[in-house]
């Protein structure tokens, strides 16, 4: 299963209003697996960047003057995502400014282009009911490193955020693994765990199903009442 965790940073909080997005993060999962394979890039937004944005992410009109439009970089964006299941932390607020933008270019939604959208504050929220659930109070409940991040990026925080659905998710794979896997068996030897072995079945020859009727004939001879094995035994042996 390949999937992609993604991350935005923007002028400021409200597209409607004309805010863009200015930063695209994102890295690459396959089979719970970070692949190393990622998406980054830096977006002109051709407006101003609002102060308190600027104190989020500290990235400057200036910095963004001489990067590409969004519609010079949106195609690399959605052959990269493309038919993959999108990993996104407060996923309406990242999944609404993609979708103003895609549509400026006259570009389908997100939604119709990927497999599907996990929002991982949604699934924190279920896990740890009445807690904070930032990226950052994620990190220090699953112990992942974020010492680095003082101040908002959007590789990084895809990058913390992989290790936070990971560490998140970690259960539901134990659980699946035991559900597939067979029970291990104890070795009376060792006291250990020994996977249980195949079940081999042998079966009689001819000559041993001959002796073994003789055996019984004569064991009929010699108790007065009987032989049990025989008067039990199947009609067609």
């Amino acid at each position: 299963m390949r999937q992609i965790v993604l991350d935005t940073e923007t002028t400021g909080l409200n597209p409607r209003m004309g805010d863009r997005i200015i930063e695209i993060g994102c890295v690459e999962i396959v089979n719970r697996r970070l692949t190393g394979n990622r998406f980054h890039r830096y977006i002109n937004p051709e407006r101003e960047i609002e102060e308190g944005a600027l104190r989020v992410h500290g990235i400057t009109a200036e910095f963004l003057a001489d990067k590409p439009r969004f519609g010079e970089v949106a195609g690399d964006l959605l052959d990269y995502v493309r038919g993959a299941e999108l990993i996104i932390h407060n996923a309406a607020f990242d999944v609404e400014f993609l979708n103003i933008e895609l549509d400026r270019i006259g570009t389908e939604p997100i939604e119709g282009q990927v497999a599907g959208i996990l929002d991982t504050l949604a699934q924190a929220r279920e896990l740890h009911p009445g807690r904070k659930n930032s990226l950052d109070a994620l990190c220090e409940r699953y112990q992942i490193e974020n010492a680095h991040r003082t101040l908002h990026g959007a590789l990084l925080d895809a990058e913390l955020l992989a290790e936070v659905y990971l560490a998140m998710t970690r259960g539901q794979e134990s659980l699946a693994i035991e559900l597939e896997r067979p029970r291990p068996t104890v070795d009376l030897q060792t006291g250990g765990y020994a996977e249980r072995p195949a079940l081999l079945v042998l079966r009689a020859s001819d000559a041993e199903m001959e002796a073994h009727a003789r055996l019984l004939q004569g064991i009929a001879k010699e108790a007065k009442s009987g032989c049990v094995w025989l008067t039990e035994a199947p009609a067609d042996g």
